[in-house]
């Protein structure tokens, strides 16, 4: 790769981490907003809002609402990150694996998406313009860091 575009790679990467974050962020706080208020179709797009306290309807959607939302923000982006991960996991496993094996099968690609686009934010961190910034201080994200690092030559 030439030097001209791996420089401009290695600087564009936080801010494309960033806007990833935001429209998974966004994304997933629609599903949540969707089935808890009704709007967007409502709940799985047929109208209507879930019972409150439904297990596990309800509490999934307000992992969504909330997890989405604070991705989307960048605060707290990895414990919100984990958490949603690991609901997006337990929605396919109990609701879409028994059907079938596989995703496109079984109505599960939306929840695979998501569980591992959370867990890649979980490991990258939000990338820039994150709320945590704001608040914690600006710190330098790993994989900037890892960018920058050049192996030695033995």
């Amino acid at each position: 790769m030439s030097a001209p575009l791996e420089s401009f790679l290695q600087r564009a990467t936080p801010h494309v981490l960033a806007l990833f974050r935001v429209v998974i962020g966004l994304l997933f706080a629609c599903h949540g907003a969707s089935s808890l208020f009704g709007v967007l179709g409502g709940a799985m797009g047929q109208g209507g809002t879930l019972p409150t306290g439904s297990w596990p309807g309800w509490y999934a959607a307000v992992i969504q609402l909330a997890g989405g939302l604070l991705v989307l923000l960048g605060l707290g982006t990895r414990p919100a990150a984990l958490l949603s991960s690991g609901s997006m996991a337990y929605a396919y496993f109990s609701t879409h694996q028994g059907t079938a094996l596989w995703p496109i099968q079984n109505g599960g690609e939306a929840s695979v998406l998501f569980c591992w686009a959370f867990l890649l934010l979980f490991f990258t961190g939000p990338g820039s313009w994150a709320l945590d910034r704001v608040f914690f201080g600006a710190r330098t994200e790993p994989t900037a860091q890892a960018a920058q690092q050049e192996p030695s030559a033995a």
